[in-house]
């Protein structure tokens, strides 16, 4: 099990890529989310002033 978790000592590369390739898919939805909330905010405000006129 240890030379498992060891990777032929390649483990601070290897696990230190699976860490950030799961960071990244966590992150990733989040930042999306937050795009798209600013972008529909934005419309809205536009869809707002354009009636104002």
């Amino acid at each position: 099990m240890k030379e498992f978790f060891a990777m032929g000592g390649y483990a601070l590369y290897v696990w230190g890529s699976f860490a950030m390739t799961a960071l990244l898919m966590i992150v990733e939805p989040i930042l999306l989310r937050r795009r798209k909330q600013a972008a529909l905010a934005r419309i809205r405000r536009i869809a707002r002033l354009q009636q104002q006129r």
